[in-house]
């Protein structure tokens, strides 16, 4: 019989956090519609001329039939609901201040670090994705790993909405070499601060939340933690999903406010290109275990669309999913980029017995993937 596959180490906690305010379909319809009245309006003469499109207006009901999502958490509705601004209204911090990302990353990291039963100062690695960062340096897990009183190191990764995983599995590689004993990963997805509130295919996809994973040696884990018997990652090259915003932005003036500064995507083809992309890398994964799909009770898939969602799981199952086989987190956080599948595994995996396998999986913009493949202890 072949050898057990296992990283020998563990999910010892999880924890989720959100901003209190809620957004609704409605809401941000009413808002989106409006600014495109007034937008039609003032253009009218080009419209009339035949030189410029008019916009469209959106519906909740066709955001519920495109993407599933009804409503999300944001840092602030205040400007998204204002026609003329349509961008959350967040004050920057001095710095001496804590940083808005880092008190998103430090919400969630105390909540996982309860469920572990462990300390700030147990922690002597906190590693830190998401899809996009307020600064590049100092490294925002630096920060979080000051504010939490933890030692050994921190850094931050950047992988669209595959940064969670990959930072799980760098986390998990560190604790298998020995370099960290209890590794904390802190996803701070604000991503409403990066998305293009004028834009009608992707005006109604990000909310805000923040999600949080203790990883240690399985050694040490309580009964009930989760094992990593094995991690994978995969990219392959597309600009279907980018968002330029950089330092070098500023260097072309004439391009230095244009729109694709911000989150755009070709969602046609994202939707064509990752569903097989991604049905068969976790297909894959889980056939490297000589498991069968259906031996898998629970599928953390990436929160990006229902739709996709659904389609990924049936090309896995060989059939639909319930919604219990692979939970859907959409309809009330939205899309929040790489937190996806970690707030997925975090609020749908306590009814799962021992002995249960699951996967975790993200797919995003690179295309990059990631999955890892656990079993309750």
């Amino acid at each position: 019989m072949a050898a057990r596959l296992t990283t020998r180490t563990s999910i010892t906690g999880h924890g989720v956090w959100h901003p209190e305010t809620v957004l609704t379909n409605e809401e941000l319809c009413a808002a989106f519609n409006e600014f495109v009245r007034r937008d039609n309006a003032r253009n009218a003469e080009a419209i009339a001329a035949g030189r410029q499109e008019p916009l469209r207006e959106s519906t909740p009901d066709w955001i519920v039939k495109a993407s599933g999502i009804v409503r999300r958490y944001v840092e602030d509705k205040t400007g998204l609901l204002d026609p003329e601004r349509m961008c959350p209204n967040i004050a920057d911090r001095s710095e001496d201040q804590l940083s808005i990302q880092a008190e998103y990353a430090l919400n969630a990291g105390r909540r996982a670090l309860d469920v572990a039963g462990r300390a700030g100062e147990d922690v002597d690695l906190v590693v830190l994705g998401c899809s996009n960062l307020q600064r590049m340096y100092p490294a925002l897990a630096i920060e979080v790993q000051e504010a939490l009183g933890a030692h050994g190191y921190g850094f931050d990764i950047l992988l669209g909405c595959s940064a969670a995983t990959g930072a799980t599995q760098l986390a998990s590689q560190a604790v298998q070499l020995g370099q960290a004993q209890c590794a904390l990963v802190v996803i701070p997805e604000l991503t409403t601060g990066h998305m293009n509130w004028r834009e009608r295919d992707s005006h109604f996809i990000f909310g805000d939340a923040s999600v949080a994973l203790v990883v240690e040696p399985t050694d040490r884990a309580r009964p009930g933690s989760w094992e990593i018997l094995s991690t994978r990652m995969m990219s392959k090259w597309s600009n279907n999903i980018r968002n330029n915003k950089g330092y070098l932005d500023r260097c072309d003036p004439s391009t230095e406010h244009s729109i694709d500064k911000l989150f755009h995507q070709n969602g046609r083809r994202v939707f064509k290109d990752v569903v097989p992309l991604a049905a068969r890398f976790i297909s894959d994964h889980i056939a490297a275990h000589d498991l069968a799909p259906s031996q898998i009770a629970r599928y953390w898939l990436h929160q990006a669309n229902g739709s996709m969602n659904e389609l990924i799981a049936k090309r896995i199952l060989g059939r639909d999913a319930t919604r219990t086989e692979a939970p859907i987190i959409l309809d009330e956080y939205g899309n929040t980029a790489s937190a996806g599948s970690l707030i997925a595994f975090s609020e749908y995996n306590a009814d799962l017995p021992p002995g249960s396998y699951g996967v975790m999986a993200s797919f995003g913009a690179g295309y990059s993937l990631g999955s890892l493949l656990l079993q309750r202890g």
